[in-house]
C-alpha cells in the first residue's frame, strides 16, 4: 500500500499497488518557496526546503491521513522517503518499524535532518535521534556515497528493461544520442524557459542526435525554433533512452544522475538547486562526468543559468564525449551498483529482523 499526494495516484496504480491519497500543502504556499530555491544561498534554500516545506508544511498536511492509515492498515514495515516525516511522527504512536529509502546522497540526507530538526522536534521530541538511528536503504555505491547512518543497507535496483526503441525522430541519422533532462520540477519554475534555451544553444552545433525532455507542465512553444538535431518530448521512459545514449546532460537530480550511472552512461551536470551541486561534486570526483556551476552573485545568491553559459556546456559535452575515461568510470560504478543485494533480499532481511 502506498500513501502519497493525489497527483501520484495514476503512477502508483499503474505499478500495481493500492493507493491511498494523503494531503499536501496548497500550491499558493509551495510556489513562492519553489521559486526562491534556485536563486537564494544554499543555506537559505536548505532551510526553505527541508525545514519549512518538508518539516513543517508537508508533514502537517500529511499527518491526519497517515495516522488513519497506520491505525486501519496496521503495517509491519513502513518505507519512507527522506522528505516524508509524517510516518515517522506517527510510528511511535502505533509501534511499527520504519526505514528510510534514500533518494540522494546519504551525507546530504543526514544534513537535511539537521536543518529540519527544529520543525521535527516540534512534531515530536526525540524524532531527530530516531531518524538517524533507523535503517537507511540506498541504491548508491559505497565508493561514491559513504553513509553516516550506522544501519545502512545497499541494494541494487532491478536493471531497467527498455520497452521499445526510440521513435525515428531524426530520420535516417545514425549519429550518437545525447539525452538532456532537467527533471520534472523545473517546468514549474519561471526560470525554466531560459534554462532550456541555454541548453538548446549549447547542443545546437554538436554532431549528435539530441533528445530533450521538459516535463508535462512546461509549454514547449516557449522554446521557439529548435536546432535541426534536437527533438523535444514532455516525457520518455528513461530506460528506453539510456539503452541508446552516449551521454546524459542533466541538472544533477538524483533520479537522472544515478540512473545514468547505473546504466554506465557518463554525465554532464548543470546544477540548479537542491542537492544537485553535491551530486555534481561527487560525480566529478569519481571521474564519471563533468559539472558546470553557474556560480553565485552578491549576498551569496545563486546565479540563474543564462545564455552566456552555453559555450561552457558545449565544451563539457565535447570533453566527456572525446575522453573514454569518463565512460570507463561510469561503467565501474555501474558494476559496483549491480553487485549489491536485490530489493527482495533486503526486504526479507527487514521483515526477519522485525
Amino acid at each position: 500500500m502506498v500513501i502519497a499526494p493525489p497527483s501520484l495516484a495514476e503512477a502508483v496504480e499503474q505499478a500495481g499497488y493500492l493507493f491511498v491519497a494523503g494531503h499536501e500543502p496548497p500550491e499558493e504556499q509551495v510556489a513562492p518557496i519553489r521559486e526562491r530555491l534556485p536563486v537564494v544561498s544554499r543555506a537559505t534554500a536548505s532551510v526553505l526546503a527541508n525545514r519549512v516545506l518538508f518539516g513543517q508544511l508537508a508533514t502537517s498536511s500529511m499527518l491526519p491521513a497517515m495516522d488513519r492509515l497506520l491505525r486501519d492498515f496496521e503495517p509491519d514495515l513502513v518505507l519512507r522517503d527522506p522528505c516524508e516525516y509524517a510516518s515517522a511522527v506517527c510510528a511511535r504512536r502505533r509501534p511499527v518499524r520504519t526505514a528510510q529509502v534514500g533518494i540522494g546522497l546519504a551525507e546530504v540526507e543526514w544534513g537535511s535532518i539537521d536543518v529540519a530538526g527544529p520543525a521535527l522536534e516540534d512534531h515530536r521530541p526525540g524524532l531527530v535521534g530516531e531518524l538517524r538511528a533507523s535503517t537507511y536503504l540506498t541504491r548508491f555505491p559505497a565508493s561514491l556515497d559513504p553513509s553516516p547512518f550506522a544501519d545502512t543497507l545497499r541494494y541494487a535496483e532491478h536493471a531497467p528493461v527498455p520497452g521499445a526503441a526510440l521513435l525515428d525522430w531524426w530520420g535516417t541519422s545514425a549519429l550518437p544520442l545525447v539525452y538532456v533532462s532537467f527533471g520534472t520540477v523545473l517546468g514549474h519554475m519561471s526560470l525554466a524557459t531560459e534554462a532550456y534555451r541555454t541548453v538548446l544553444a549549447a547542443v545546437a552545433g554538436i554532431e549528435a542526435r539530441v533528445l530533450l525532455t521538459v516535463g508535462r507542465h512546461f509549454d514547449r512553444t516557449l522554446l521557439g525554433h529548435l536546432p535541426d538535431n534536437v527533438h523535444v518530448e514532455p516525457w520518455v521512459d528513461q530506460a528506453d533512452v539510456l539503452s541508446e545514449a552516449e551521454l546524459v546532460v542533466c541538472h544533477g537530480g538524483s533520479g537522472t544522475t544515478f540512473g545514468s550511472l547505473a546504466a554506465g552512461v557518463p554525465v554532464v551536470i548543470v546544477p540548479l538547486f537542491a542537492d544537485q551541486l553535491a551530486n555534481a561534486l561527487r560525480l566529478t570526483e569519481a571521474g564519471a562526468g563533468l559539472a558546470l556551476d553557474p556560480g553565485i552573485e552578491g549576498d551569496d545568491r545563486r546565479r540563474p543559468l543564462s545564455r552566456g553559459d552555453a559555450s561552457r556546456i558545449t565544451e563539457a559535452i565535447e570533453t566527456v564525449r572525446s575522453d573514454p575515461s569518463y565512460r570507463a568510470a561510469a561503467g565501474r560504478l555501474a558494476s559496483e551498483m549491480a553487485a549489491a543485494p536485490s530489493p527482495e533480499e533486503i526486504l526479507d532481511q527487514l521483515m526477519t529482523d522485525r
